[in-house]
C-alpha cells in the first residue's frame, strides 16, 4: 500500500473517532498537544504525520497507536494474509511498522512488527491514559535500547522488556546495524479509568 493511500487510511480513522467524540478540532488540539491546523491536515491526507505525532493523536483519542491504521472491513476475519498487513514508515526516523493482526477483529491485543534502522530514535513524550496500555517487546534480531521513564533497557536478540505506557518512552537504536522486532499491546479495559495527564 502506498504512503499515499495509508495517509488517507489514517485521515478517515482519525476524523471517525474524533467525530464519534464529538470532539471539535480544538478540542482535540487542547487534549493531545497537536496543533489544530496539523490535526486538520492530517483528516485530510494531505500531511505525512511522524509517529510522535500520531501517538500524541491516539492518547488525545483514546485509543491504541496501532489502531489508527485500522480500517475494519465489513466483515472482520480472523485470518489476515501477509500480503494484506499494511506497512508504514515513518517520515522522521525511518522506522516501518507492519500491523500483524486482522483489522476490526475484535479482540484486545495487537501484534505490530518493527524494522528500526540503525541510528534511529523515536521519542513519545504522552503519560498516562485514561485506561492503562501494557506492551511487550521482543527483539527478533538486532538489538534496541529503551528509556522508560527513568529506567534503562538495553536490549539484545531473543530479549523481551514488558512496560506500561503511562511515562515518556525513548526507543533508539544507537547500533551499525538494523534491528527487528515484535510488539504486543493490550489496554487493560477491566481497570478503572484514571485521570489523563497533559501532554508537554
Amino acid at each position: 500500500m502506498s504512503s499515499h493511500n495509508v495517509n488517507d487510511r489514517i485521515a478517515r480513522r482519525v476524523h471517525a473517532l474524533r467525530t464519534a467524540q464529538n470532539l471539535s478540532l480544538d478540542a482535540l488540539a487542547t487534549r493531545c498537544g497537536v496543533s489544530r491546523s496539523m490535526i486538520s491536515l492530517v483528516e485530510r491526507g494531505e500531511s505525512s504525520p511522524t509517529a510522535v505525532v500520531l501517538e500524541r493523536l491516539a492518547t488525545g483519542l483514546g485509543v491504541m497507536l496501532a489502531s489508527l491504521f485500522d480500517e475494519a472491513p465489513e466483515q472482520a476475519e480472523p485470518v489476515v494474509r501477509r500480503a494484506a498487513q499494511l506497512n508504514w514508515t515513518d517520515p522522521q526516523s525511518g522506522y516501518v511498522r507492519r500491523n500483524l493482526s486482522p483489522p476490526g477483529y475484535p479482540a484486545p491485543l495487537q501484534l505490530v512488527e518493527v524494522s528500526f534502522p540503525p541510528g534511529a530514535r523515536v521519542a513519545y513524550e504522552t503519560g498516562a491514559r485514561e485506561r492503562p496500555v501494557h506492551q511487550q517487546l521482543w527483539v527478533i534480531e538486532g538489538a534496541v535500547d529503551i528509556q522508560l521513564g527513568n529506567q534503562q533497557h538495553q536490549l539484545a536478540t531473543g530479549d523481551c522488556l514488558a512496560m506500561r505506557l503511562d511515562q515518556p518512552i525513548v526507543f533508539s537504536n544507537p547500533h551499525r546495524h538494523p534491528a527487528r522486532y515484535l510488539v504486543a499491546i493490550t489496554d487493560d479495559t477491566s481497570a478503572p479509568s484514571t485521570t489523563r495527564r497533559s501532554t508537554p
